[in-house]
């Protein structure tokens, strides 16, 4: 365990230490990692203005959105709880609708899910992250943003399998739980313009 980086812990052990933690931790069916936020600074606070101005402009589009039909929308502080699998994750963004949790640290319904590339973490958006969020009954759209460049992958769920539509310098993304959309001049506006 010498390596903060990547531990094995029970459940209760991660619950319990995690809010003192000077470090954001993910827990995946028993291992616990370190969120590296995209600067290949594992472990230390901070992370990319664009990365941090992308979850911004997203978070302007569906937060009034998320309110005005009684949901809720979070950024990354907010922990996602994944119920039967033992994990959780900090998506950058999350919307949930239904009933709140009594968990004042977790979320585990959520409809939207939004998480911006970095060096550190893009492999792990790509498949671990799209395996255990698509597999979310409640999930209806998962993004997965850059943020060097206007690119948005975009997978929608279709009855029982999933959609990817891929955004290049322009485009309007269907979010259907929020019933508006999101373009990717809103993503982008001050960090690439079009």
């Amino acid at each position: 365990m010498s390596d903060p980086a990547f531990q094995r812990m029970s459940v209760e052990e991660y619950l319990r230490t995690e809010p003192d933690s000077p470090v954001k931790r993910e827990y995946v069916n028993g291992f616990v990692y370190v969120v590296d936020n995209g600067d290949n600074l594992r472990g230390h606070a901070g992370s990319s203005k664009a990365h941090a101005r992308i979850i911004f402009r997203i978070m302007q589009r569906v937060e009034p959105a998320a309110e005005d039909i009684s949901c809720r929308a979070f950024s990354s502080e907010i922990r996602l709880k994944i119920e039967g699998r033992n994990s959780y994750y900090y998506p950058d963004v999350m919307v949930a609708c239904g009933p709140d949790t009594n968990d004042p640290y977790s979320e585990t319904s959520p409809c939207l899910l939004v998480e911006v590339l970095s060096r550190g973490t893009a492999h792990t958006d790509r498949h671990a992250k799209y395996e255990a969020y698509t597999a979310l009954p409640t999930l209806q759209t998962y993004l997965i943003v850059a943020q060097d460049e206007r690119r948005v992958y975009a997978y929608q769920r279709q009855g029982e399998s999933w959609e990817l539509a891929e955004y290049v310098g322009q485009g309007e993304i269907e979010l259907p739980c929020l019933k508006v959309s999101l373009s990717l001049n809103e993503i982008y506006a001050g960090v690439l313009e079009g």
